[in-house]
């Protein structure tokens, strides 16, 4: 029920109890200004700066009650010096939809302030991975490459600043989302991709800065901090279940040709390794860069790395193991794909000379597919449907999305300025490589997944994976910062999410991956919904899954574990998809409690397992810090109650826990009785 209230010079506004806005002249609710943005692109590193002027805080109101159908509401004008907006509240479906005219003439940014609390605590925002609990900080949201290093202080962030302009901030994002979920138990969401900045510095308000009109902004409050998360999701769309044979074991991230795909295969089945697919991103060839191993962006098999690739899938395919490929929304300059897209019209176009715009990735160029025009979206998908499913591929990465180039010169088919689209291009991603599918028929045998999204990302991407992690320890991008990643995004609604085990971003001499780090990171991953390998972008400076026969002794044993947990995995997803309770989930949502609220280096895994992985090198245990229940060690079978505990946990032995008075405690008991049997 929304209750709108005025008193002593203050407007208060409350959704079943729970205040959301108080506005008065000390501080108002709306804020208009003038800004003049500056946005420079390079190599997907975006460098945005705004300068701000004219801030017209409207501090007068008038509040007039409003009936429309069944739905009752107000509309309230905000003015001051005889600017005015109006705004509209209508509660639908239990929902607050804040509904804002446009932004007058003369001004193009609007700050809205939400009431808040002290030390109130705040999580989403789109996938985030440096920080879970947002309070005391700002997010701009915009997606771009995450950054190569994302830690302003750290010597590693400043080199790549210096050399390549890609260090990152703590906020650089693929996956920007205009939603957050307060402690106080309710959610928010703009109906918006302009650009954003999310605001959570202020003791009593929570500003949210936008470079548009917001359009509606969507609140529901007044349950528990896991009905509102449900009910966010059943707003903006939960993820479908996952294949059956992604449970079977792991995805191999294997290049180099089918000699070597076979080669490093039987290695791993030997030894007893359960293998559920092969993921070859260089199946359309590779381009070598100063960056490392590249790809060739054309999207047809190379028939020199993998000739006759359709019979080697084939192959596979009898022995129940999936080939899994690579495609992106970008074809390579002078390519085939590319001629045809340009004949047919269907790229983005350079408004100065009406050819395709072309972007650098990195010593090399390319076209963009332009996702406003539906004859494209569709082209593209017929593609995805051609090249990929048909030749046999189970399922493929579906990368980046966060290119679109904002500069004056590009021209889209519909004319939206590029500004406003640029965040909405993930979800559009999203939607082609969902039609594929579709079209193919293919659901529930095929998927994909993306690093890059956004609030349309919800209901077609059927899988997140974390990106490009450094091959290290830091936590701002690395090994940690896939878990906070994973944990940002599920308060967001998205609950199916992986990372490359090991991460992928090595940088020449200074940083590259050391067998402890892929040791641990494989321990992690085993209690996550899918587990899959990366080489890394160099990979012969990275220590690999079959470096040595201790590695493959530890990769066997960690996925022969998450073979076991096949129903436990696969109720949890189906949960996620059901309920749109996300499979990595934040330990406060079912124990909404101090230390859980800012808690990023552990989680339940469904509502049973309690995870705490080793995040830091050369530690053999850590300090762990369990919920109010009865644990028992998995690995261990040792008994822990609610509290702060030091536990061991030598390589192969994470500290994972399971509840005991669970109804899955029976099913944990076994699992447990046969992961003592293994050592």
């Amino acid at each position: 029920m929304i209750h709108c209230k005025t008193l002593d010079g203050n407007l208060e506004i409350a959704l079943n109890d729970i205040l959301l806005i108080k506005s008065n002249k000390q501080r108002p609710f709306i804020t208009l200004l003038r800004g003049a943005e500056t946005v420079d692109m390079y190599r997907g590193n975006f460098f945005i700066q705004d300068k701000l002027r004219d801030s017209l805080p409207l501090t007068d109101y008038s509040v007039s009650d409003e009936y429309s159908g069944r739905d009752v509401g107000y509309r309230i004008r905000f003015s001051a010096d005889m600017v005015c907006l109006y705004v509209t509240l209508y509660e639908i479906n239990g929902r607050l939809q804040v509904n804002f005219d446009e932004i007058p003439a003369d001004y193009n940014r609007i700050q809205l302030s939400f009431f808040a609390e002290d030390f109130e605590h705040v999580w989403g925002c789109g996938e985030q991975f440096s920080y879970f609990d947002l309070r005391g900080r700002h997010f701009p949201l915009w997606t771009q490459e995450q950054g190569v290093g994302r830690n302003k202080q750290t010597l590693l962030t400043r080199i790549e600043d210096e050399k390549e302009r890609a260090g990152g901030d703590y906020y650089t994002t693929f996956y920007p989302q205009p939603t957050f979920i307060s402690e106080r138990g309710y959610y928010l969401h703009a109906e918006t991709y302009s650009y954003a900045d999310f605001d959570f510095t202020a003791s009593d308000s929570h500003k949210l800065l936008f470079w548009t009109n917001p359009g509606t902004i969507t609140i529901n409050a007044g349950g528990s901090l896991l009905k509102t998360l449900q009910d966010l999701s059943a707003f903006l769309g939960r993820q479908r279940e996952l294949p059956e044979w992604i449970y079977d074991g792991i995805i191999l991230g294997i290049q180099d040709g089918i000699s070597v795909c076979r080669t490093k295969l039987e290695k791993m089945q030997k030894a007893g390794c359960p293998v559920n697919g092969i993921w070859a991103q260089d199946w359309e060839g590779q381009k070598i860069t100063s960056f490392g191993k590249r790809l060739k962006w054309n999207w047809q098999y190379d028939k020199t790395l993998y000739p006759d690739l359709p019979a080697f899938i084939h192959e596979l395919a009898q022995k129940k193991i999936r080939f899994l490929g690579y495609i992106n929304p970008y074809v390579l300059k002078g390519e085939s794909l590319f001629k045809e897209a340009d004949k047919k019209g269907l790229l983005v176009l350079s408004r100065k000379n009406n050819n395709p715009y072309l972007v650098d990735f990195g010593e090399f160029d390319c076209g963009i597919i332009d996702f406003t025009n539906p004859t494209a979206r569709n082209w593209y998908a017929d593609v995805i449907c051609r090249n990929l499913i048909a030749t046999g591929m189970g399922g493929w990465m579906a990368d980046f999305g966060e290119y679109l180039p904002v500069d004056s010169d590009v021209r889209l088919f519909d004319e939206t300025d590029p500004l406003t689209a640029h965040n909405a291009w993930p979800g559009y991603w999203a939607e082609v490589n969902e039609t594929a599918i579709r079209k193919a028929e293919k659901a529930g045998e095929c998927f994909f997944f993306m690093r890059a999204g956004n609030a349309r990302s919800l209901k077609s991407c059927t899988m997140m994976w974390a990106g490009d992690q450094n091959v290290d320890w830091s936590e701002d991008d690395g090994l940690p910062s896939a878990l906070t990643a994973a944990l940002s995004l599920a308060m967001c609604g998205m609950g199916l999410h992986h990372s490359d085990i090991g991460g992928y971003t090595t940088i020449h001499h200074y940083l590259n991956r050391s067998k402890e780090l892929l040791l641990r990171w494989v321990e992690f991953s085993a209690f996550t919904p899918l587990m899959r390998t990366h080489e890394g972008n160099i990979p012969e400076e990275n220590w690999q899954f079959d470096s040595d026969e201790g590695t493959i002794k530890q990769f066997t044993r960690m996925t022969l574990i998450h073979v076991m947990l096949k129903p436990y995995l696969k109720e949890i997803v189906s949960v996620n998809h059901e309920k749109g309770i996300p499979v990595i989930r934040p330990v406060l949502l079912h124990y909404p409690c101090p230390p859980f609220f800012d808690m990023k280096d552990s989680y339940l895994l469904g509502r049973d397992l309690f995870v705490a992985p080793i995040l830091h090198s050369g530690e053999r245990g850590r300090k762990v810090f369990l919920p109010d229940d009865e644990w028992r060690h998995l690995f261990t079978g040792k008994d822990y109650s609610g509290g702060s505990w030091y536990v061991e946990a030598p390589i192969g032995t994470p500290p994972v826990f399971f509840r005991k008075n669970s109804e899955t405690a029976q099913f944990f008991e076994r699992v447990s009785d046969r992961i003592t049997r293994m050592n």
